[in-house]
């Protein structure tokens, strides 16, 4: 990888700022709502996430033409040799965009090889945007930059959980246990989509349980949740940047309390 750290972070930001305005010019409009086929009984895709998706190749193209594409919407264009690939998901939660609910954003991720090195989530309704990378996390705000850290939580009873959906994503295994660890903890919200993770990062999640997700769902949401301190995971304690199932916690503490509730889930 020729390229450092600090400039694919910066080029991450020119992604967001070409690919947001697009996304905006949708949002809590009367826009054309289709159904992509596949396992889902309704997974929605608009012009927003497509219309987005193409801005951000066409901009990594130009600049990074030895990158590799893996998007959502128009799938794997491999890199040359030593090269890394960008990861996008330009809506990641699409059915709270089409609702006019704001718990959506763009995830832009660049991947050297071994791991997704530079993670955000942008929101550009409601002008944040979150940043993983090189030992730092931040969000970004009209008023600034304002440094990223998950809170200390070691116990489930303290805890507040997340998923996006109690029943929907999960196996009939996945749901139960869920629901087990859910009577144990002190709160439990859900349809936060990516936007949960960054709720985490910010310390006001203590642990997201997800299955079922793809790539582009969470190889961004690493570097952020990692640099501000947390452990994100599959059910097995290992690498989730592939997608399935995932655990992420703001305090390892948690994360280690958890795994043995979910050992040989099936999924």
């Amino acid at each position: 990888m020729r390229e450092t750290i600090a400039e694919l972070e910066a080029f991450a930001h020119r992604l967001a700022d070409a690919s947001g305005p697009h996304i905006l010019s949708h949002f809590r409009t009367q826009i054309d709502v289709a159904h992509k086929d596949g396992r889902w009984d309704f997974d929605p895709v608009t012009e927003a996430d497509k219309g987005a998706e193409r801005i951000m190749r066409t901009l990594i193209a130009g600049t990074y033409p030895d990158h590799g594409i893996e998007g959502e919407e128009y799938g794997f264009t491999p890199p040359q040799p030593g090269n890394g690939r960008w990861v996008l998901d330009p809506v990641d939660g699409t059915r709270a965009f089409i609702i006019g609910m704001p718990q959506w954003g763009t995830l832009i991720a660049f991947n050297d090889g071994t791991k997704p090195v530079v993670g955000m989530l942008d929101q550009p309704f409601l002008k944040e945007r979150f940043v993983g990378a090189d030992g730092h996390a931040y969000v970004q705000t009209p008023s600034g930059r304002t440094g990223l850290r998950t809170r200390p939580c070691a116990s489930l009873k303290e805890a507040v959980l997340s998923t996006t959906h109690p029943t929907a994503y999960f196996s009939p295994a996945e749901s139960e246990a869920f629901q087990r660890i859910s009577r144990e903890a002190r709160l439990t919200r859900y349809g936060g989509d990516c936007y949960a993770y960054a709720l985490l990062a910010m310390g006001f999640i203590d642990v997201i349980i997800e299955s079922a997700l793809n790539a582009w769902d969470i190889q961004a949401l690493i570097p952020i949740i990692t640099n501000a301190g947390g452990i994100i995971t599959n059910f097995e304690g290992g690498d989730v940047q592939h997608g399935g199932r995932c655990i992420a916690c703001g305090d390892a503490r948690l994360h280690a309390q958890l795994l043995p509730m979910l050992a040989g889930v099936t999924a």
